[in-house]
């Protein structure tokens, strides 16, 4: 597998860029344009192990790498990654710079584009917890066929893109049935999708998101790389498919938080309400820190975990005063007497 170099970030950090393959299919694949969304990158690598080490015994590999051409960027935004934030080192969204080309980064994703001139690009990322779907259960893993034009007409380039999401969300309904869906297609050329799709090159956006329980993403991961196995086609699909399977895809919803603490009274006199806890995400000592956040405070929220609390009384932290988006460190029930636990 030849490792090329595309360019530095804008700290100076090598871009490294990977290809597989010989044939006329030209695949261009990039991840963690947002240095924080790591689950992608990952499923990448397992796909490549899988290349790595069954290229000799696998027949569906060996026609895969005979009619395609894949180059994969694994990580886009090395100072992202380190930093673990969306942003690059100049705090700019490398996927709202598809216009401009203001960053190191973003030329070094056009150049290949341009050069390479792909039948289909992949745009790999993760999303937060916070979507769900009309079944009630989370977004595990959505894509999109981004728009060409304001217009959100159907051209050549996103009904590929459509017929390929159409046929990985097939297979993965039958492991994660209620917990595939899309993102809404509203256009902005400053986005690398949209922009690429605008240019007459189908462009399918991956967005890895939360399974129950699963807040290191390995169980996402997993799907990811499965849904990778169908796209390039070594996981053969018998079924035929039309764009109507796509539109089909219900479109994600902001409907989940992390924790709720339902019917929760934080002062004697007051009405009962839930409480929504949403973990925040950061760098700590080398290791992800999730850090319980005080979110919202209403009525009828939805949580991934949900604590009944029956109108008990609680204390948030020592007893002071919590605004919104503070940190959570404790929650005690002074009804009951008892620590609850909201942490990972």
């Amino acid at each position: 597998m030849p490792i090329t170099v595309i360019g530095s970030s804008e700290l100076g950090e090598e871009i490294p860029m990977i290809t597989i393959g010989s044939g006329k299919k030209k695949f261009l694949v990039w991840s963690q344009m947002h240095g924080n969304e790591s689950t992608t990158t990952k499923a990448l690598l397992d796909f490549l192990k899988l290349i790595a080490q069954q290229q000799q015994e696998s027949t569906a590999i060996e026609a895969f790498l005979k009619t395609h051409t894949v180059k994969i960027i694994p990580i886009l935004n090395p100072d992202g990654a380190r930093a673990y934030t969306r942003v690059n080192a100049n705090g700019v969204d490398l996927n709202r710079d598809a216009q401009l080309c203001s960053q190191k980064e973003s030329k070094a994703l056009r150049e290949v584009f341009d050069a390479f001139q792909p039948d289909l690009c992949l745009n790999m990322h993760d999303q937060r917890t916070i979507y769900g779907l009309p079944s009630g259960k989370s977004a595990t893993v959505s894509f999109l066929s981004p728009s060409a034009d304001a217009s959100r007409g159907l051209t050549k380039a996103r009904e590929v893109a459509m017929l390929d999401i159409a046929k990985m969300a097939n297979v993965l309904a039958t492991v994660i049935p209620g917990q595939i869906g899309k993102y809404d297609d509203g256009f902005n050329l400053n986005c690398v999708g949209d922009t690429f799709t605008h240019l007459g090159v189908p462009t399918i956006l991956f967005e890895a998101g939360h399974y129950p329980g699963d807040y290191s993403r390995e169980i996402t991961r997993s799907y990811i790389y499965r849904a990778l196995l169908v796209v390039f086609t070594i996981e053969e699909v018998a079924n035929i498919f039309k764009v109507g399977d796509y539109l089909q895809l219900p479109e994600n919803e902001k409907s989940f938080c992390d924790i709720v603490l339902k019917d929760v009274r934080l002062h004697d006199e007051e009405a009962p309400q839930d409480i929504a806890i949403q973990y925040i995400e950061s760098l700590k000592d080398g290791k992800i820190d999730f850090q319980a956040t005080l979110l919202e405070l209403r009525t009828n929220l939805i949580g991934h975990t949900q604590i009944a609390c029956n109108g008990d009384y609680v204390v948030l932290n020592n007893g002071n005063n919590v605004r919104l988006n503070e940190s959570i460190c404790k929650v005690y029930n002074k009804s009951k007497g008892i620590e609850l636990l909201i942490n990972i």
